[in-house]
């Protein structure tokens, strides 16, 4: 689903991944009535999202008893004024807590701030929560649930999914690009071409070995999270290539809209950039070196 989403429209498969992570978390951590009730609004349309980036101060959790609420907002918010049920993260003290909240339709947002070059359909944006009561009914979890391993770093595979299935389309709109131009059987195209489907390929590889693993139960957890880390670096290495690949062998035509692959081009190179890169990938090394694994069996 993820593939076909990212190979659609990266923005919608940000959106779905958000949702889908969202109810994993509430599912893994909440009670079975918190799980239900959710589950009963997105029968009815309800979208939910996971909204964990803050800015210098923060969102907080203040007060106590009946009068406990948030202070602060949310920011690079996905799905800003179209999500109504979000799971927001939440600092008391030096402990971090989960919140499911129910926001009205007409809540307000800033999205004048989201000016990023690619994705700009996603409706990120800035939502302020200051005020807003939470309470047992709305706390999903214990303290620090949000970041527990292998879960929080193992999910990477979701978002490698959605960047999968953009290279794949990428690729096959190149290859219908030279087809109609009967460009082909030049050997540089064709070099270009033999590089794309294998970055394509092995990326989906370590994707699906990576879904695999998250969902073995006997799987260890330092394992599932150093193979995700890995598989973050090897797609986004891939889908550099192809993106590289395709904009030099398409030319100038490849950067004018409303051609497709301008838009997934953009889209592609923004949604790349996920938190912390450099550690997530000297964390997977490290996992390695670590461990007495034969390197073929990591």
């Amino acid at each position: 689903m993820l593939r076909l989403l990212g190979g659609a429209d990266l923005s919608i498969a940000r959106l779905f991944e958000g949702h889908v992570n969202a109810i994993a978390l509430v599912c893994r951590y909440g009670t079975p009535s918190q799980a239900e009730r959710l589950a009963e609004d997105v029968a009815g349309g309800a979208l939910s999202a996971v909204w964990g980036a803050d800015d210098a101060s923060g969102l907080k959790v203040v007060g106590d008893g009946a009068h406990t609420r948030l202070e602060g907002r949310k920011i690079l918010a996905s799905g800003a004024g179209f999500v109504t049920r979000p799971l927001v993260a939440a600092k008391s003290g030096d402990r971090q807590f989960m919140f499911l909240l129910r926001l009205a339709t007409d809540h307000p947002v800033d999205l004048g701030g989201w000016t990023a070059q690619g994705m700009r359909s996603s409706a990120t944006g800035t939502v302020e929560l200051t005020g807003t009561s939470v309470g047992e009914a709305e706390a999903i979890g214990g303290a620090d649930d949000f970041t527990r391993q292998p879960f929080f770093s193992g999910g990477a595979w979701r978002f490698c999914a959605a960047h999968l299935g953009a290279m794949e389309r990428l690729v096959e709109l190149y290859r219908d690009h030279l087809n109609s131009r009967g460009r082909g059987d030049d050997p540089y195209q064709l070099q270009r071409v033999a590089g794309c489907v294998a970055a394509v390929r092995t990326a989906r590889f370590w994707v699906e070995e990576a879904a695999r693993r998250f969902g073995d139960d006997e799987a260890g957890g330092e394992a599932i999270v150093g193979f995700a880390n890995m598989t973050r670096m090897v797609t986004e290495r891939c889908a550099l290539d192809v993106i590289e690949a395709v904009q030099r062998g398409v030319g100038l035509a490849a950067f004018i809209r409303p051609s497709p692959l301008e838009r997934i081009g953009r889209d592609l190179s923004t949604y790349l950039r996920q938190p912390a890169p450099d550690r997530a990938m000297s964390e997977a090394a490290r996992a390695w070196l670590q461990s007495r694994t034969a390197v073929g069996e990591f």
